[in-house]
């Protein structure tokens, strides 16, 4: 639902949220939402197929997350596929 409610134009790459699980989880893991997936050559950019995709990342690491996104140093995918069992992102080993 946060997807369909950022405006139009807006170029964040990332959201965070808190929710239950964060509150109740030992390691308060904060939700990362994907809101902006470039894909070469899509029309409309922006908004490719990893657009809304999550993942879970520990606060000391939140700000690697919307750093590296933001300033497009590393992509998505680098951060989703280093997540540990329970899909949470606790750093690079």
């Amino acid at each position: 639902q946060l997807v369909e409610m950022v405006p139009a134009g807006v170029d964040h790459a990332v959201a965070f949220l808190v929710d239950a699980k964060t509150l109740t989880h030992p390691d308060r893991p904060i939700l990362a939402v994907n809101l902006y997936d470039y894909v070469e050559g899509l029309e409309d950019q922006g908004k490719g197929p990893q657009r809304g995709a999550t993942f879970r990342v520990v606060p000391s690491e939140m700000w690697s997350v919307q750093n590296n996104l933001t300033i497009s140093n590393m992509d998505w995918e680098e951060f989703a596929e280093n997540v540990d069992g329970d899909g949470i992102f606790r750093g690079f080993e």
